[in-house]
């Protein structure tokens, strides 16, 4: 199943080489655009650099040395604030209702990619909900 969002790009933030495959595979599948950043640092350069119209961001929660995907999330809100996010974490879920940031959602590992596609997609298409 494609998005209404065909031409969306997205930003993924993820660490882990073997994972940040599989879920880009997944989301290009689904008729996303990724760019992809492999920490929080790229990520927020990126952000900075305003190249891309994002239409989602999907971050690893731990990213290693560096920002996180809780303040990844944080700075990508402060220029576009209504951003649908998708957090993905394995140990860091408890944190999400403290550090997520509104209309997100959060994605536990292990999971399958589709849940990933899924999750955003629904941000998505409540975000262009009328209210």
């Amino acid at each position: 199943m494609t998005p209404n969002h065909a031409a969306a790009t997205l930003l993924y933030v993820e660490d882990d080489a073997l994972t940040r495959e599989m879920v880009r595979t997944a989301l290009s599948e689904a008729g996303f655009d990724v760019v992809i950043a492999e920490d929080g640092a790229r990520a927020l350069a990126i952000i900075d650099a305003s190249e891309h119209a994002f239409r989602g961001l999907v971050t690893d929660v731990n990213l290693g040395r560096g920002p996180d995907g809780w303040q990844v999330a944080r700075h990508a809100r402060e220029q576009l604030d209504a951003l649908p996010v998708v957090y993905v974490s394995g140990d860091s879920g408890h944190e999400w209702a403290s550090k997520g940031v509104p209309h997100s959602t959060l994605v536990a590992k292990p999971f399958a990619p589709a849940q990933i596609v899924v999750a955003l997609a629904m941000l998505m298409n409540s975000s262009d909900t009328p209210t």
